[in-house]
């Protein structure tokens, strides 16, 4: 199993995992706003989750970013953070 694990790249990794907790944070909401059976509540819930997207979104940008940032021109890096910034703008507005 370790050798398994040693073949992924550790940035590769570390973004699969985020995207499993994200993931498993969204399905237990689910699974609370079943158990809670409330509008209001399943609301709340859901008010969380909208916090909980975004976020991981930009951890598993900025690792991926973080990684490629010897391989990406100065320019390219630019190009890809307002990428990210026109996401977000999109988002929230």
């Amino acid at each position: 199993m370790k050798h398994w694990l040693r073949s992924f790249d550790p940035s590769v990794l570390a973004m699969a995992i985020m995207r499993m907790l994200s993931a498993f944070i969204e399905l237990c909401a689910a699974l609370l706003m079943l158990a809670f059976n409330d509008v209001k509540k399943a609301l709340a819930i859901n008010a969380g989750l909208a916090v909980v997207g975004p976020t991981v979104m930009i951890v598993t940008m900025t690792i991926g970013l973080l990684s490629l940032a010897d391989e990406l021109s100065f320019s390219r890096l630019g190009l890809v953070a307002l990428g990210v910034a026109l996401i977000l703008f999109a988002i929230y507005k």
